[in-house]
This record gives C-alpha cells, sequence and structure tokens, in this order.
C-alpha cells in the first residue's frame, strides 16, 4: 500500500506497523484517531501534511517487515496476544504509575500546579482503564474466541462499539497528559521520581497506542466481518 494525503492514519499503521513511531513523534493518535486522514490529522496538529507524508515514505523505504503480521493472525491468538503482552503491561504499569503519580503531585504541585492535574487526569485514566480491561478480558474476549471458532450466538457488535467508545476516552486523557506534561519532557529541577513518572507516561501512552490500534483498526474490524459471513 502506498500512503496518500487521503489514507487513514490507522490504516497505513495497519498494513506498516512500524510506522506507529512516525506517528508518535508527532504526538498523532492512530488508534483512537485511526479512521481520520493524513491530511485531517496534520490540520488538526498544524502539521504540514506533504512533509509528514514525505516521513511516512522515507520510513517505508527503510522499515524491516514486523515479524508478525497480526492483520493476518487468527483472531484467537490476536486475543491471546493483547491479553498476554498489552494487559499484563497495564496490569503491572498503571498501579505503579498511580502511586507515584500522587506522590509526584504532593510533592511538586506547589512549584509545578499542572501536576496536580495531571495526577487527576491520570487517576481517572487508571480507574476507567481497569475496568475496561475487565470488561474485555470477562465478556468481549471469550465472545471474539468463540467466533473465531464459529459460534456467532453472541452479538458482539455492542460491546465492540462500548470498548471503541472507551478507547476514544482513553485517548483524550492521554492526550491531555501529553500537554500537561510538555510532551512528558521533565523541567531541570526534576527530582527521579518526576523524572520517573514522565518516561513511565511516555511509555504508558506508546504501549495504549499500539494496544488500541491492535483492537480498533484490525481485532474488531476483522471480528465483524467474520461474524457477517457466518452470518451469511
Amino acid at each position: 500500500m502506498t500512503p496518500t494525503l487521503e489514507t487513514p492514519v490507522g490504516q497505513i499503521v495497519t498494513a506498516h506497523p512500524l510506522l506507529a513511531k512516525v506517528f508518535e513523534t508527532h504526538g498523532i493518535d492512530y488508534c483512537c484517531g485511526g479512521k481520520l486522514s493524513v491530511q485531517a490529522v496534520c490540520a488538526r496538529k498544524g502539521l504540514d501534511a506533504q512533509a509528514l507524508l514525505d516521513e511516512i515514505q522515507a520510513a517505508m523505504d527503510q522499515a524491516v517487515p514486523p515479524e508478525l503480521d497480526w492483520a493476518d493472525t487468527p483472531l484467537d491468538t490476536l486475543v491471546e496476544h493483547l491479553v498476554e503482552t498489552h494487559h499484563a503491561y497495564l496490569h503491572e504499569a498503571m498501579p505503579r504509575l498511580a502511586a507515584l503519580s500522587l506522590k509526584v503531585a504532593n510533592v511538586h504541585g506547589d512549584r509545578h500546579p499542572e501536576l496536580v492535574e495531571l495526577n487527576q487526569v491520570y487517576q481517572a485514566f487508571h480507574a476507567e482503564m481497569a475496568e475496561h480491561l475487565v470488561k474485555e478480558e470477562q465478556i468481549l474476549f471469550p465472545a471474539l474466541i468463540r467466533l473465531a471458532h464459529g459460534d456467532a450466538g453472541f452479538p458482539v457488535q455492542h460491546p465492540i462499539r462500548a470498548m471503541e467508545a472507551e478507547h476514544d476516552g482513553a485517548g483524550h486523557d492521554l492526550e491531555r497528559m501529553r500537554e500537561l506534561s510538555g510532551g512528558f519532557t521533565a523541567p531541570d529541577d526534576a527530582c527521579n521520581s518526576y523524572r520517573a513518572l514522565f518516561a513511565g507516561l511516555a511509555e504508558l501512552e506508546s504501549d495504549t497506542f499500539t494496544h488500541i490500534h491492535k483492537e480498533n483498526n484490525i481485532l474488531f474490524p476483522r471480528a465483524l466481518a467474520r461474524l457477517e459471513a457466518l452470518k451469511a
């Protein structure tokens, strides 16, 4: 696939997963905002669309194919990967970052009041995402595994739409955290905890973008297509 200004950014990352880093460098959400075109996301971000397209093409010319193409991986294998990799990461990272965020806000909030709001946004993200993971692991993902094996009895369209809406909320929280942290850049007077928090949030953003991209732009469309095929 050769991307154009009208190609949705999520479609680009689905076809060329290693290009995710190009979008992450510019703070472009290719998961929840994956349906937007290159032109549209650049207009939203105030970026030169042609320059970004040239950067994408240059990265494609240098890219090495990934080990696995998730777009062709069996649905049940993709679900297992999401749980064992991205869900496992969030289950470990989110509580640790919650404690660190609260500590940094309490210690440095007087001199850096943006940390108080950052902590509030993060704690809300943590609570909502923890509940989100449970709903996927206990309701939607088991249904998708059954769907992969030919059972079309559960109406997966409804929980998929609900999960996509919650992904949008997570994307907005991540965008606000990036704004409040100045792109996760710690000031010169930051202590080690302060720097560790920002590094952890940057990693969280990157992993969550990849995670949600695999669900919104690969898993969910393929599951819905599988459902339609079984009902045809």
